[in-house]
């Protein structure tokens, strides 16, 4: 059976976004909730550990965000959190503590759990990333289909209809993305996976395995 419910692929003690879950058995489903609930959380913020900036941002005060990156609200940039150079927030964000977004990447309507890495001309969008995953450089979630349709989640049990046009990828907790891969709509990738470079990937991806291409995927063995 594949292992993509939101138990299966998260540890909701790695974002101070749990609540957005609560209730739910798809990760995807929070999708159309980031926003209200980023507003929600933001002013029950302490104002010791975070500014508010602007129309509903919220940056930790112990983040590092460079003076070019431009954030659009909601959003939330957590506790230690990098936004580097020429970042490009869009709107409906929460970014764990100690992540990175990195320069020129692009976020939206995304919720990055802690130590999230996405540090280089990456695009993330209707996406959900687990505690310490990382995408390589030039790695990129496809987030609406080229026929405009609806998208589904293509299991080994048969398709999931989700009712969401723009849903890009759901990444389970320390998975690896190479560089330049495009994780195409309705992507669910498990945890501590690794994606070859260069991949193009749609369906599930088992959990502790190694994305070579489509149809070869190889179980993880530790050494």
């Amino acid at each position: 059976m594949s292992k993509i419910t939101i138990q299966d692929l998260y540890d909701l003690n790695e974002t101070i976004g749990a609540e957005l879950f609560e209730g739910l058995t798809y990760p995807w489903e929070a999708l159309p909730k980031i926003g209200e609930f980023i507003k929600k959380l933001g002013s029950t913020l302490s104002e010791e550990e975070y500014e508010k900036v602007g129309d509903d941002v919220w940056i930790a005060r112990s983040a590092h965000v460079f003076p070019s990156a431009y954030i659009h609200g909601p959003a939330i940039i957590g506790k230690g959190a990098e936004v580097r150079h020429c970042a490009f927030i869009r709107g409906n964000a929460l970014v764990g503590e100690g992540a990175v977004v990195g320069n020129s990447t692009e976020l939206k309507n995304v919720v990055l759990f802690n130590k999230v890495q996405v540090p280089h001309y990456n695009y993330v969008g209707d996406s959900i990333l687990g505690h310490r995953a990382h995408m390589g450089a030039g790695s990129i979630t496809s987030n609406v289909k080229s026929d405009k349709k609806l998208v589904k989640v293509h299991t080994p049990e048969g398709d999931l209809e989700t009712g969401i046009k723009k849903f890009g990828a759901m990444i389970g907790d320390g998975v690896e993305v190479g560089c330049g891969s495009v994780l195409n709509p309705g992507t669910v990738v498990g945890r501590e996976t690794n994606i070859y470079p260069l991949s193009s990937v749609r369906g599930v991806v088992p959990e502790h395995s190694i994305y070579k291409k489509q149809g070869e995927v190889a179980e993880k063995h530790e050494d």
